[in-house]
C-alpha cells in the first residue's frame, strides 16, 4: 500500500470519526439534566494515555502502537495485513478497568478480545465479540491488571487493524491479585539431584498425571527443581508425596538457578498431600529436601506451584515484518543502491575490521534479491549474506573473499566472519575466488559460478590455513585446498572437484568429492549426510516482508539443499521474532520468549546477567553478524529446554571476567526426551573463553537433551599471545569444551580446542562425529600443572568407559606446547574398547615437534613428536 492510497482512503473516514465523536459528546450533553444531582463519586481516569504501548507489528513508522495512546486523534497505530495481531498498553500500575474506548479508523476488528493481565504474558479475557463494526467502541468492562490489550483474532477489512486511540479508564491500586487456581509447574523443565531409576524421571513430577512420579536415590539431601519461565510471584506450592517423603525440608527459590531464597522450612512433614501458602518471588523453584521419612529416597507424583500472575519482566516491542529495526551495524542494500555508496561501506568495513580480531565490533551486509557489483573483502565479525530464498537470487558481480595479507599471507588467525546465501561471478578475465580462513568462517549456501573458475582455500603460494566448512554450496569449478591443513566440506557439489590436502579432510554428502584414500593424500569421504538440518537464514519475499526460512530435516542427502531443487522446509515472519537490539537486558528477551516469539539478535556484543531461556519448542535464535552473547557476572549465558526442534544458528557465546559454569546448556541435567523426528540443532554457533578480556567458565557447552545435531561449532579458550590479550594458564580458566551427555547426539564439523582438561567428554550413547579439530593447550606450565590423576594430560576427546556405541570420522588433534615443550599428552583419543565405539581415520600432529603426544587413540598409534611430527591410524579397533 502506497503512501498516495494510505491518504486518499482515509479522507473520508476522518470525517465520520469527528461526527461520532460529536454525536456521542452531544447525546451525553442531551440526556444530562441541568442542575441534576448525583452522588459523590470517584469518576474513572484516563490510564492508558501517554503510557508505553507495543503492539504485535506496525504498518510502517508513520503508524506506531504509541499512536494509540498520545491523545492526538489524526494518529493512528496500523498494523501488518494478517491476523491475529494486538494493540498492548502499561498502566504502569495495577488497575481496576471500567471502560475501554476503542476509536477505529476504517480498518477495524470484526473479531477481537479486550484482555487484561498482571504480568504481561497471562492474559483474562474482559471482553469479546465476533460481530465488530469499527466506529467509536465505548465498551463497559470488568477486570483488573498492570497490562491492557485488544486482541484481533479477525480483520473487518482487506487491511490490518488501526486505532486512532485505544483509552482505557479505571482506578489505579486495584486489589490484590489472588493466589490464581492454574499449576504454572505443569509441563515446565524440571531437574533432580538424582533419579531412582529412568522411570521415575523428574519431569514426571509436573506433568499432570498422577500415576507419574519423580524419586530420588536413598540418601540426603535431595532436591527437585521447576523452572517456570520468568519471574513469578509464587503464592501456593502443592507438594503430592508418594509413600517415600521428606520429613524436613524448604521450599526454595531463585531468579537464576544458583542462589537460593528459602520461604517455607519444616522438620516434621507428614506426607500425604501438603498444600502450602508461601509468598515469594523466583523464576525456579525447588523442594530441597534435608531429611528422609522413610529409608527410601524422596518420592512426589505432583508438585504444583500456583501464582498471583505477577512477574518482574518488561513488556515487548512487536517488530515491523516490512521495515524492521536491524540495529545501527546492519546494512541492507537494494538493486537502486549505487555502486560508489555499496563499495565505499565494504571498504570502510574492511579497514576496520581486517585486524580487528578482539574488539567489539560486530557488523552485517544484506544484499537483496537482484544483481550487483562489488569486492566484497571481509574482516573479522563481518557477515555478508544474501535476502534471497535462493543464493542465485542476489548475485554479485566482483568477490566476496579473505586474504591473509595483514598476516603476511599466513590465514591461520583468519577467524569469525561469514559468507552466505550469494552468487558469485568472478570479473571478466579473473578465475581465482581466494577463502583463506581457518576456524569459524563458514562459506554457507553459496554459488561460485562459472566452471572455469576455482576457490583457493589459503593465501595462494604462502602461508597456512587451518580449517574451515564448505556446507551447503555449490562451486561450478574446482576446489583448491593448498596448504590449508584440515576442512569439512559437506552437502555440497563441486562441478570440477577437488585438489590438494594435508592432513585432515573430510567430505560428507559431497558431489564431486575425490576418492577415499585416507591417509595418502589424506581425504576422509562418507556418501551421505544421515540427519541433517540446514541453517535457518533471513530473506525478503516477493512482497517485501522479512521472513526468516527454516530448512526441513533431511535424511541420508547429498549435495545442495536448493541446486536446481526447491528447499523444503518452513517459513516465518519477522513479525513473529523479537529483535533484540544491544543493551536488551535478559529478562526482556526471556519475557519475550514467554510470549512465544523468536529471537534475532543484531550486530553487537549482548550482555546477561541471567540465562536466556528458550522453554518453547521449535523456537528459532538466530544471530546476524556473529553477534555475541557475553556472560556476566558468572551467569549462564543460554539455556534450552528439553523440548523439540529448538535452532540456535549465527551466535557467538563469550566468558565474562567471573567464573561461568557453562556457557550453554541443550536440555536440563537428566534429559531423556526422544527428539528423533524434530531435533534441536546448532549452526555454526562459536564460543570464546577469554580474548578482548579474562574470561572463566568450567565448562562451554553440555548437551544433555537426545538427538540434538550440531553444525558446525568452534569452541575456543584463549592461551597464546596475541597484541593486548591476556593469556596465561591461570588467567582463562577453562576446563572442558564439549560435554554430551544425552544420547544420539551428532556433531558435523566439530572444533574444540586450547582446554585445559578434556577438550570434549562424551558419555552418552550412540553418538557420532563427523569430522574432528583439536589443539591441546599450548600454556601448561609444566607437566605437573597438567596430569589426569597418573596420566600424562588429558585426552582431546573422551568417551567414557560406560558408552557402548559411538562413531567418529576424519579426526585430528595437535599439540604445540610452547611454554614447555616437554610437555607430553598420553593418548588424543581415549574410548571403551567395545566392536560398537569406532573410530575412523584419525591423525596426531606435533606442530613444529613441539611436544609430544605419545599415542593416538587408548594405546594403539605411533608417537608425535620432534622426530617423527605426523603420525596417521585409519581405524580403532
Amino acid at each position: 500500500m502506497t503512501s498516495h492510497a494510505t491518504s486518499v482512503r482515509l479522507r473520508p473516514r476522518r470525517v465520520v470519526r469527528h461526527l461520532l465523536v460529536g454525536l456521542t459528546v452531544a447525546l451525553v450533553a442531551a440526556l444530562t439534566p441541568t442542575g441534576a444531582s448525583t452522588p459523590a463519586q470517584a469518576a474513572p481516569t484516563l490510564l492508558s494515555q501517554g503510557r508505553p504501548a507495543t503492539a504485535s507489528s506496525t504498518e510502517n513508522a508513520g503508524t506506531p502502537a504509541s499512536a494509540a495512546v498520545d491523545g492526538n486523534t489524526g494518529t493512528r497505530w496500523a498494523s501488518a495485513f494478517s491476523d491475529p495481531q494486538w494493540l498492548q498498553v502499561d498502566l504502569g500500575a495495577r488497575a481496576t478497568i471500567s471502560q475501554v474506548n476503542l476509536l477505529w479508523e476504517g480498518a477495524y476488528g470484526r473479531a477481537f478480545q479486550l484482555q487484561t493481565s498482571d504480568d504481561g504474558a497471562t492474559w483474562t479475557t474482559v471482553y469479546s465479540t465476533t460481530t465488530g463494526t469499527g466506529g467509536t467502541q465505548n465498551l463497559t468492562v470488568t477486570g483488573a491488571g498492570r497490562y491492557v490489550r485488544m486482541n484481533g483474532t479477525a480483520r473487518g477489512t482487506g487491511y490490518g487493524y488501526s486505532l486512532w486511540e485505544f483509552q482505557v479508564y479505571g482506578e489505579t491500586g486495584g486489589s490484590t491479585p489472588t493466589c490464581g487456581s492454574s499449576n504454572v509447574a505443569q509441563g515446565s523443565p524440571a531437574t533432580a539431584s538424582s533419579t531412582e531409576n529412568a522411570g521415575t524421571p523428574a519431569s514426571a513430577a509436573v506433568d499432570g498425571n498422577t500415576g507419574t512420579r519423580w524419586a530420588s536415590a536413598a540418601s540426603d539431601p535431595q532436591w527437585l527443581r521447576v523452572d517456570l519461565g520468568s519471574t513469578r510471584t509464587i503464592c501456593r506450592v502443592v507438594l503430592t508425596w508418594e509413600a517415600a517423603y521428606a520429613r524436613a525440608f524448604q521450599l526454595q527459590t531463585s531468579t537464576d538457578g544458583a542462589t537460593w531464597s528459602t520461604i517455607y522450612s519444616t522438620t516434621t512433614g507428614t506426607g500425604g498431600t501438603q498444600s502450602l501458602t508461601v509468598t515469594g518471588n523466583g523464576r525456579y523453584l525447588r523442594m530441597y529436601g534435608t531429611t528422609r521419612g522413610t529409608a527410601y529416597g524422596y518420592s512426589l507424583w505432583e508438585l504444583a506451584v500456583h501464582t498471583t500472575g505477577g512477574t518482574t519482566e518488561p513488556p515487548v516491542d512487536g517488530t515491523d515484518p516490512r521495515n524492521p529495526n536491524l540495529g545501527p551495524n546492519t546494512f541492507v542494500f537494494d538493486p537502486s543502491t549505487p555502486t560508489s555508496t555499496i563499495q565505499s561501506r565494504l571498504n570502510t568495513l574492511f579497514t576496520q575490521q581486517e585486524t580487528n580480531q578482539f574488539g567489539p565490533q560486530r557488523y552485517a551486509v544484506l544484499f537483496k534479491p537482484g544483481s550487483y557489483t562489488a569486492d566484497v573483502n571481509l574482516g573479522f565479525f563481518t557477515q555478508v549474506a544474501g535476502l534471497g530464498m535462493s543464493p542465485d537470487d542476489v548475485n554479485l558481480n566482483g568477490h566476496v573473499r579473505t586474504e591473509a595479507f595483514w598476516m603476511g599471507g599466513n590465514a591461520t588467525q583468519n577467524f569469525w566472519r561469514a559468507a552466505e546465501n550469494l552468487s558469485v561471478t568472478l570479473p571478466a578475465g579473473q578465475t581465482v575466488e581466494r577463502w583463506a580462513v581457518s576456524q569459524a568462517a563458514p562459506y554457507r549456501r553459496m554459488h561460485l559460478r562459472g566452471g572455469q573458475n576455482q576457490i583457493q582455500l589459503w593465501n595462494g603460494g604462502d602461508g597456512w590455513s587451518s580449517g574451515g566448512l564448505l556446507a551447503d554450496t555449490r562451486v561450478d569449478g574446482l576446489v583448491v585446498s593448498g596448504s590449508q591443513q584440515q576442512w569439512y566440506s559437506r552437502n555440497s557439489e563441486f562441478g570440477n572437484g577437488w585438489t590438494g590436502s594435508v592432513w585432515n579432510m573430510v567430505f560428507q554428502g559431497v558431489v564431486g568429492a575425490p576418492a577415499p584414500s585416507f591417509p595418502n593424500p589424506s581425504h576422509t569421504v562418507i556418501a551421505q549426510t544421515p540427519q541433517v538440518r540446514e541453517k535457518p537464514f533471513l530473506y525478503v519475499d516477493g512482497t517485501g516482508e522479512y521472513r526468516v526460512f527454516v530448512p526441513a530435516l533431511r535424511t541420508n542427502s547429498t549435495g545442495t539443499s536448493w541446486y536446481n531443487k526447491t528447499p523444503a522446509g518452513s517459513s516465518i515472519s519477522l513479525s513473529q521474532f523479537f529483535v533484540v537490539q544491544a543493551g536488551t537486558s535478559a529478562a526482556t528477551i526471556n519475557a519475550a520468549l514467554a510470549q512465544g516469539k523468536h529471537l534475532l539478535f543484531t550486530p553487537g556484543v549482548h550482555h546477561v546477567t541471567e540465562p536466556i531461556q528458550v522453554n518453547r519448542a521449535d523456537t528459532v535464535v538466530l544471530g546476524l553478524g556473529l553477534a555475541t552473547i557475553q556472560a556476566d557476572n558468572g551467569s549462564v549465558a543460554m539455556r534450552v529446554a528439553d523440548v523439540d526442534g529448538v535452532k540456535v544458528a549465527g551466535l557467538m557465546f563469550e566468558a565474562g571476567t567471573t567464573n561461568s559454569p557453562v556457557l550453554m546448556e541443550v536440555g536440563p541435567s537428566g534429559s531423556s526426551a526422544s527428539h528423533a523426528s524434530n531435533p534441536t540443532s546448532l549452526h555454526d554457533v562459536f564460543f570464546r573463553i577469554g580474548g578482548p578480556h579474562v574470561g572463566k567458565a568450567t565448562n562451554t557447552l553440555t548437551v544433555n537433551s537426545d538427538n540434538v545435531i550440531g553444525d558446525h561449532m568452534w569452541l575456543w579458550r584463549a592461551d597464546h599471545a596475541a597484541s593486548g590479550v591476556p593469556t596465561g594458564w591461570t588467567l582463562n580458566t577453562a576446563d572442558t569444551g564439549l560435554t554430551v551427555n544425552g544420547d544420539n547426539v551428532t556433531m558435523y564439523g566439530l572444533f574444540v580446542e586450547h582446554y585445559q582438561k578434556y577438550q570434549t567428554v562424551w558419555n552418552g550413547n550412540g553418538g557420532r562425529t563427523y569430522f574432528y579439530q583439536n589443539e591441546l593447550p599450548y600454556d601448561p606450565p609444566n607437566q605437573a600443572a597438567w596430569m589426569n590423576g597418573s596420566t600424562r594430560g588429558y585426552a582431546a576427546y573422551k568417551v567414557a568407559d560406560s558408552v557402548t556405541s559411538h562413531q567418529a570420522f576424519g579426526l585430528g588433534s595437535y599439540s604445540y606446547f610452547n611454554v614447555n615443550p616437554a610437555v607430553v599428552e598420553e593418548r588424543s583419543f581415549e574410548v571403551p574398547t567395545n566392536s560398537n565405539v569406532r573410530f575412523t581415520n584419525m591423525v596426531t600432529v606435533s606442530l613444529g615437534g613441539v611436544g609430544t603426544i605419545n599415542r593416538v587413540i587408548n594405546n594403539a598409534g605411533g608417537t608425535a613428536n620432534a622426530a617423527n611430527q605426523t603420525v596417521y591410524l585409519t581405524t580403532y579397533p
